[in-house]
């Protein structure tokens, strides 16, 4: 399985049921509809002329945004450059465009000067099959990383960081990377995951009451005030240590 499949692996059984809800937008985004986004939002970057191999900038904070985008990206066969400038074929924005980005065209999730709405991707068919391999993430534009790569380093941090598909997961971690590698690690094992609109103490505690959650991952100062819990289960987020980045 590519690093899209993995991540995509639990939507034909979980369906409708929650994949990641976004507490600052409001959305929850199924495991159905995140599969369906993906495949189509895949579709119309190849009809706007993305090519295997090619970039695509995306300036998109941690939500449930987040891994439509860059997952769609992925599954077009291209490349997608979590930076919010520098050269590329496309951009996907969350509501506005970086004067840095050098980019032929912009989608974006909210209205943006000069960007078309990300869901004018969403019009057509549908990528079935994703590439097998080839790069698929840069997180600085120089290192690409391909879809062997993440594929292989998803499998050893769910050796690592255990989540079921029971779980229900608050993350509130510090950087996008690390977070889209929680999203997809629940993700992979049909689990709910919870992003808060700010990662403060009161804030996780409101939501872990509010959501049944089971686990929450933060930062190292947060994770420490949150323990104590007998139901939460609390991660340092640098337990999701990655030998691809953060």
């Amino acid at each position: 399985m590519t690093w899209t499949e993995l991540v995509m692996s639990a939507a034909p059984m979980q369906g409708d049921q929650p994949a990641v809800s976004d507490v600052r937008s409001g959305e929850v985004l199924s495991y159905a509809a995140f599969a369906r986004r993906v495949t189509r939002a895949a579709a119309g970057l190849r009809d706007r002329g993305l090519r295997y191999g090619d970039r695509v900038l995306v300036d998109v904070p941690l939500g449930a945004a987040l891994p439509v985008a860059v997952h769609a990206v992925a599954w077009a066969g291209g490349v997608a450059v979590l930076a919010e400038s520098g050269e590329a074929r496309l951009m996907i924005a969350h509501n506005r465009v970086h004067p840095g980005a050098k980019v032929e065209h912009v989608f974006s999730f909210g209205p943006a000067p000069g960007a078309r709405p990300f869901s004018d991707l969403l019009g057509g068919g549908a990528v079935e099959f994703g590439p097998l391999a080839g790069p698929a993430l840069s997180l600085d534009g120089e290192r690409l990383y391909d879809n062997d790569e993440l594929a292989t380093d998803l499998r050893r941090l769910a050796g690592r960081l255990v989540v079921g598909r029971d779980d229900v997961v608050i993350n509130a971690v510090s950087e996008p990377f690390r977070g889209l590698r929680v999203i997809d690690l629940a993700m992979m094992a049909g689990a709910h995951v919870v992003v808060p609109h700010e990662p403060t103490l009161v804030g996780c505690r409101v939501l872990a009451a509010e959501r049944r959650a089971t686990m929450v991952v933060a930062p190292y100062d947060l994770a420490r005030r949150l323990l104590g819990d007998p139901v939460l289960r609390v991660v340092d987020e640098r337990a999701v240590v990655s030998s691809l980045g953060p």
